[in-house]
């Protein structure tokens, strides 16, 4: 007869619940658990909070293509690299709410738009708002992520009726400088004020596997953990290598530690919604399934994120119908 007593979940999640870690010690501290209780406490933290088996789904479309004179050293549609992704004009509204209600049909709840941009012009500016206006009448959250924002703009996305602002802080703030150095780390941090002074929800994460250490990448969770209000959502991306780019040659990161990452994520961001974001197509199931038990309640839905490639919306269903996950 097997004596051992069964943990209190319950009890524990409310418990680690109720601090989650915010500093860089505590935070490095995590990534060094053993596997099987870094994975517990990520549990845990995830039942008190949410429901372990329903799953946010958003689809994100790019309505103006390359030519951006940022330096992101991941990125196919900066200027600066030669990566064949050739530069569009913006997508008429016509094919963006087309766009939209596919998305819906295929049970994606939340809409975002991206443009490849330092910042949006005013004339920009106007044109998405009319895009989030029409996208929302068709019941759908909306989501935008622009670039850099100037004072009112935010506020004119509210108005319009978006509900979401992504802007990614990409790595932590020692690393920064390798990746990107076309803007700085206090830009981001600016337009994430702005965005919470409209009184938008924040969309802000990260990406592994650009070369940074474990310790980096704590670093950039304990900037994440640090925003006051903690984001709404919280997109974790694997980089995406891709031909062209700086970073095409970067060894890939070991799937356990992205599984780490996303677990850490979720115990130092407990009511965030914690999303798989850019490099699922690279991941086998049980990578993300595994992603998935550490907390991650949010995907990118549809088979093409910007300019790479995503899992087709079949696949995603199949895996969901294994896991017996469903909509949330």
């Amino acid at each position: 007869m097997n004596d051992m007593t069964t943990p209190d979940i319950g009890a524990a999640s409310v418990a680690t619940a109720e601090i989650p870690p915010r500093s860089l010690d505590a935070i490095r501290a995590l990534f060094e658990l053993p596997f099987a209780d870094l994975m517990f406490r990520a549990q845990t933290v995830h039942r008190a909070h949410f429901d372990p088996n329903r799953i946010q789904r958003s689809t994100l479309v790019s309505i103006k293509t390359g030519g951006c004179p940022e330096d992101c050293s991941y990125c196919p549609q900066s200027a600066r690299h030669d990566t064949g992704v050739e530069k569009q004009a913006m997508l008429a509204l016509d094919t963006v709410l087309d766009a939209a209600r596919a998305a819906r049909t295929a049970g994606a709840t939340r809409f975002c738009m991206g443009a490849a941009w330092r910042g949006p012009k005013s004339n920009d500016l106007d044109s998405v708002v009319e895009m989030v206006r029409e996208v929302k009448a068709l019941g759908m959250e909306t989501c935008a992520t622009l670039g850099l924002l100037k004072d009112g703009q935010a506020e004119q996305l509210k108005a319009a009726g978006l509900d979401y602002y992504n802007h990614n802080l990409d790595t932590a703030p020692e690393f920064y400088g390798e990746i990107i150095s076309t803007r700085e780390y206090q830009d981001r941090l600016d337009t994430l004020a702005r965005v919470r002074k409209a009184g938008l929800n924040v969309c802000c994460g990260g990406i592994v596997g650009m070369g940074e250490s474990r310790v980096q990448r704590a670093g950039l969770i304990a900037q994440l953990a640090a925003l006051d209000p903690q984001p709404e959502s919280v997109p974790i991306n694997m980089l995406v290598r891709v031909e062209g780019t700086p970073l095409a040659d970067t060894p890939a990161l070991e799937p356990l530690e992205f599984v780490r990452t996303v677990a850490v994520a979720r115990i130092a961001l407990p009511r965030s919604l914690v999303r798989l974001s850019a490099g699922r197509q690279q991941m086998s199931d049980a990578t993300q399934a595994l992603c998935f038990l550490a907390g991650a309640n949010s995907i990118f839905y549809g088979d093409k994120l910007l300019t790479t490639g995503n899992p087709e919306w079949e696949r995603d269903q199949r895996l969901f119908d294994t896991l017996g996950l469903t909509p949330l």
